[in-house]
């Protein structure tokens, strides 16, 4: 949970008239850490909104996944999952989170 940038800015300000962090966190209830961590974003980009998370994907690019099925349309999971070098769950995942559903079964036939 990220605090809002007043509540910051109000930390930054009661630090500038001559505080120490010990005290900023005593008043305020915050972790020096995140105090040292505001202070020098501040300093290096003059403002101090939360940062963007990047966040990788653990297996698959699920934007691949769905570019590739687009593709061939045709191709079982197990297929694609070959391609990714990966799991079929994982492929299924990937195709979950572009909402693209599979509703194809391989058939046995009994003889």
């Amino acid at each position: 949970m990220a605090y809002e940038v007043k509540f910051r800015e109000r930390v930054m300000i009661y630090l500038e008239k001559g505080h120490t962090q010990k005290e900023a966190q005593e008043v305020f209830g915050v972790g020096t850490t995140a105090i040292k961590r505001w202070k020098k974003q501040y300093e290096e980009t003059g403002n101090l909104a939360p940062k963007e998370l990047h966040r990788s994907f653990r297996k698959v690019d699920p934007v691949k996944v769905a570019a590739y099925v687009k593709e061939h349309p045709d191709a079982y999971l197990r297929e694609i999952a070959v391609v990714f070098s990966c799991g079929e769950h994982a492929i299924r995942e990937a195709l979950k989170k572009q909402k693209i559903s599979r509703k194809k079964n391989q058939r046995i036939r009994r003889t």
